[in-house]
């Protein structure tokens, strides 16, 4: 694949200039209006707005196993209980800690979109999709939470899941109300709650990791939650590292048509219609900056766009060098099997198909071993 060459035919939005149109020229400015105002400009379009942050009900009961893995971990397994006007919920969370080596540890948070086969907790169903050994190997803690404990992947009008716990709407809901995406994003940030507490954690070594619609989320809950260390998004495609203008395969029309509960109604109005939107998704990426982010892609997902997704990357650079950072720093479209490891920036292009593999983690780790997180 040949470098994307429609960046420049894709008439952003500009990452560093406010909607009054001052150009923002400090760190201060950043973070003090341009990066609030893009993370609300998300919220109003694309995402829609979470109605509750952590529940005052919110509490954790975990049940410890020590001598897992063949005695390589401790196994935690965590319930993270709260309730709202509409009921009770929970999202279980599993974890691993390394039994060997000194903590606190750096940890993988997990955000699994396959169901709760790929992360068994006895280990008899081993899955590269979450090589929880492997990690544990390389000196991090692995943990997981399985996506639709938070919410249900389906098209139901937002009445189950959190959304039924929390949403308190007099009839029709509002066009920005929170939406599937938003609500596992909220899930995630519960569990940092968690790992946040945890004394055999390092809580400011945090990275969130998901494939495809669990990349998407890790992206936004990364922007939201400045906790997280390092956002990792493996071929998230539309809505997610994938630039939104120009973009080859799934579009925002095709994403709506296919998903309309993953994301707020006033998104829908964007459908053929990009260019009106006043976001774009390096904007999501840049509002982790400073923070380590790593996207990665696969040669043969055209649906996710592999070009698409490295663009954002680029685009998204400035403000990591506003903050003092290079980013990729001008980096060319790599081959694949060739990753980049930039300042605060990574990328990798993987032989095959839309998936998520032990080669895309080993390299994961391999860039949070390189400063991201240790």
């Amino acid at each position: 694949m040949e470098k994307d060459d429609m960046t420049d035919e894709r008439r952003l939005p500009d990452v560093l200039k406010g909607a009054n149109g001052n150009a923002i020229k400090t760190v201060e400015e950043w973070r003090g209006s341009r990066r609030p105002e893009i993370l609300e400009l998300f919220r109003t379009y694309v995402y829609g707005r979470e109605p509750v942050g952590r529940p005052a009900s919110q509490v954790f009961e975990t049940v410890i196993t020590p001598g897992t893995m063949n005695g390589a971990a401790v196994r935690k397994q965590v319930e993270i209980r709260f309730e709202g006007q509409g009921g009770t919920g929970k999202v279980r969370l599993l974890l691993f800690v390394p039994s060997e080596g000194k903590g606190p540890y750096p940890a993988f948070l997990f955000l699994n979109n396959r169901g709760v086969t790929e992360m068994d907790p006895e280990r008899r169903d081993i899955s590269m999709f979450w090589p929880a050994e492997r990690i544990v190997a390389r000196g991090y803690a692995a943990a997981a939470l399985d996506l639709e404990d938070a919410d249900p992947d389906v098209d139901e009008g937002h009445r189950n899941g959190v959304h039924g716990i929390f949403d308190e709407y007099d009839g029709e809901r509002p066009k920005d109300a929170w939406a599937t995406i938003a609500a596992w994003a909220w899930a995630a940030r519960r569990a940092m709650d968690y790992l946040a507490t945890d004394p055999d954690l390092d809580a400011g070594r945090i990275a969130v990791a998901g494939h495809s619609r669990g990349g998407k989320t890790a992206l936004w809950a990364g922007a939201l939650d400045e906790r997280f260390a390092l956002v990792v998004s493996n071929e998230s495609g539309s809505t997610g590292a994938a630039l939104s203008r120009g973009k080859r395969g799934e579009t925002i029309q095709a994403i709506n048509d296919r998903f309309p509960h993953w994301f707020n109604g006033h998104y829908k109005s964007f459908n053929g219609r990009e260019e009106a939107l006043p976001v774009d998704q390096h904007m999501l990426i840049a509002a982790l900056a400073p923070r380590s982010v790593y996207v990665a892609s696969a040669v043969q997902d055209e649906w996710a766009d592999p070009a698409s997704e490295f663009a954002a990357l680029a685009e998204a650079a400035p403000v990591y060098r506003l903050h003092g950072y290079k980013g990729l720093a001008g980096a060319p479209f790599p081959a694949p099997e060739s990753p980049l490891f930039g300042e605060r920036m990574g990328y990798h292009l993987r032989s095959g198909g839309h998936d998520l593999t032990a080669y895309d983690w080993e390299r994961f780790m391999d860039f949070a071993d390189a400063g991201a997180l240790k």
